[in-house]
């Protein structure tokens, strides 16, 4: 029952939980601190392997326990305001018996009204708000989201896992200590009786909390170094139970926003939760939600029939319910890509189609899938599907799986050796090789049997055999049969052998296709081999050129020959033609001399004068005109006269 100090009956100095309110207040304050530099502690810790390990399984296994202890710490900080709100009430009340009434002690120098100063306004403001709302309430909602925040950094799912050191065991040791010294806390406050402490209930509710926390992170360091995935995933998932707590405890803190504070009234515990109280055995989630209705709303469900017959009728129908999912497992549903083997008392008795199948009840009868008609794809090198793919952006640089460079090291690439020749002695080569199986189960169903029951490892079977088969196969063989050889010739032989040896042994495993996808020397080696087709396409491309050089001469001297033979036949073709023009032209001149006579040769005398005088300026006179004289030849010239201008008239 809350206390009303306004209340004249109320008695609160005879209530033991109002007699050791100052003490439980000094505890919770010390444990808190203590608590609080722990918290501290392990959160530099978490930032320390966050730094040099991200995505280990300490940040997380740290983080959850700093969590975890947050919450406690919120808890107890929840519960300390109830303790000093009731040392305060039964200290006030003793001071207020002690002092002298208003009126006996009269006016008091020091009671001036600060109502009119505006900093003391703001102040009692301020302090009405706290009080209205509470400090209690700020405290448990800020601490609730800060343990949000650090799960939500610790959150790696799931987290990497290694192996166990010496710093594994020591942290095992000082949880399961720790572990066992809030064990003995958490019994301490169970003892409380509720009249004494009613808070200590829930605090030991929350302290369950972190020890659960506490013990579920032991497995996971014990076993950080087993092949299977689970410790990775429990350190990462212990997580959820202290955030469902803090998004609890933030839930009543924001809610107790509509309830307002009265100062004169004992507060009520907010830090409570109701996930932290089902860590109890046996847990009781109905009772606990009716005791909650009773307590806050006066509703008690226990007088309604209708909640009586579930009581009653629960384990009928819960028995009922387990048996008809027992008799449900008979009823198996095959996926339309695979295959399944029914047994019956563990004796395989038929291959069943998919769909729907009846059968007998797990344990008496079970099936046993089979792939039907999947394919698959393995290589003779490392195994690479294990490997996580990283999808690379359209327009950025390509991936490394994509790097086919010789000098490159990839993974699905086995070495091989081969057969040589080295200073006329027998020797061997080796050459990497990237050799693709493409497989599937055998359609009929005895290959379905054979794959189930003969095989534990297909992949493992199939790439010991492939192996074998291409050690023997390529030990017979040279470079140059290798890399000239047909890559479909050499992948039929291999297929063939392969498929044989895999017959013998009742695989039920039908090889589909060999792809051979690549054929060079060791990524070591690849430089020099390099260094030997650049001097083969060096020397190649040199008897080119020369080639070339030898042709473009020949061509020239052709060219030459051509221009040679064709001048000469034009020059003489020339000569001959002016030959027959000098013959044609002196036939004319004789014809006409014996025809004219004197008269040609005189004007043929005159033609050569005009010819050889053409140019120039000369007058051209008959000798015959006088004979007394020689001929005159005048070649003076004369210009015209030039005669002095007349005089102007005055």
């Amino acid at each position: 029952m809350r206390v009303d100090l306004d209340d004249e009956t109320a008695n609160i100095e005879a209530l033991p939980r109002f007699q050791r309110a100052a003490f439980q207040s000094r505890n919770l304050y010390r444990f808190a601190l203590g608590l609080g530099l722990l918290y501290v502690a392990l959160l530099l810790l978490a930032l320390f392997v966050d730094w040099i390990a991200p995505g280990s399984l300490w940040l997380s296994l740290l983080c959850n326990n700093s969590a975890a202890l947050l919450m406690l710490i919120a808890g107890i900080q929840s519960a300390r305001q109830v303790a000093v709100w009731r040392a305060e009430a039964i200290t006030l009340l003793l001071a207020s018996r002690q002092a002298p009434s208003p009126e006996e002690a009269g006016p008091q120098p020091n009671d001036v009204d600060t109502a009119a100063l505006p900093p003391k306004r703001l102040q009692k403001l301020l302090q009405k708000t706290m009080r209205h709302i509470g400090v209690n309430v700020l405290w448990l909602t800020g601490l609730s989201l800060i343990v949000l925040l650090v799960v939500r950094a610790g959150w790696n799912f799931p987290a990497q896992a290694g192996q166990p050191d010496d710093w594994a065991y020591i942290g095992i040791g000082l949880l399961i200590l720790a572990a066992f010294a809030l064990l003995v806390l958490e019994r301490h406050l169970v003892a409380y009786a509720a009249g004494e402490w009613p808070e200590a209930a829930s605090l030991a509710a929350l302290v369950r909390v972190v020890i659960a926390v506490q013990l579920l992170s032991v497995p996971c360091l014990l076993f950080a170094g087993a092949t299977v995935p689970w410790p990775g995933y429990l350190a990462t998932l212990i997580g959820l139970l202290p955030a469902l707590v803090a998004l609890e405890l933030l839930l009543r803190g924001l809610l107790s926003l509509f309830n307002p504070r009265r100062d004169r009234v004992e507060p009520r515990l907010v830090g409570d939760s109701i996930v932290a109280a089902q860590l109890q055995w046996p847990p009781r989630p109905l009772q606990l939600f009716q005791n909650e209705l009773q307590q806050r709303f006066g509703i008690d469900l226990r007088q309604i029939w209708a909640f009586s017959f579930m009581r009653r009728a629960f384990l009928p129908i819960l028995a009922s319910l387990l048996v008809i999912g027992w008799l449900l497992t008979g009823v198996t549903e095959i996926a339309t890509n695979a295959r399944g083997i029914y047994e019956r008392f563990g004796k395989p008795i038929k291959v069943i189609a998919p769909g729907l199948n009846l059968g007998l009840p797990w344990p008496f009868g079970r099936v046993l899938t089979v792939e039907n008609g999947v394919v698959h794809e393995l290589t003779t090198g490392a195994d690479t599907n294990s490997a996580v793919v990283e999808s690379a952006p359209a327009e950025g640089p390509a991936p490394d799986s994509a790097n086919r460079l010789w000098d490159a090291f990839h993974p699905s690439e086995k070495s091989q050796v081969i057969a040589g020749i080295s200073a006329n002695k027998q020797s061997f080569q080796i050459v990497n090789m990237d050799v693709r199986f493409i497989y599937r189960i055998g359609l009929h169903d005895q290959a379905a049997m054979d794959a189930t029951y003969n095989t534990d490892d297909v992949p493992a079977l199939i790439r010991s055999t492939a192996n074998r088969v291409l050690v023997h196969d390529f030990a017979s063989r040279t470079l140059d049969d290798v890399l000239g050889n047909q890559r479909s010739v050499l992948s039929s032989e291999i297929g063939k052998v392969v498929q044989t040896r895999l017959d013998q042994m009742h695989s039920g495993v039908e090889i589909l296709a060999i792809v051979i996808e690549a054929i060079h020397p060791p990524a070591g080696a690849a430089n020099a081999y390099h260094q030997v087709q650049a001097a083969q396409i060096a020397a190649q491309a040199l008897i080119a050129r020369e080639r070339g050089q030898s042709a473009a001469r020949l061509d020239d001297a052709q060219l030459n020959a051509s221009l040679v033979a064709d001048g000469a036949a034009a020059a003489a073709h020339e000569n001959l033609a002016l030959a027959q023009a000098a013959d044609l032209r002196f036939s004319a001149e004789r014809e006409s001399w014996q025809n004219a006579g004197q008269a040609f040769l005189t004007e043929t005398y005159f033609n050569q004068l005009n010819q050889s005088f053409g140019k120039a300026s000369v007058l051209i006179l008959d000798h015959r005109i006088d004979a007394g004289e020689p001929p005159t030849l005048d070649l003076r010239s004369f210009a015209a006269p030039l005669d002095a201008p007349a005089p102007k008239a005055k």
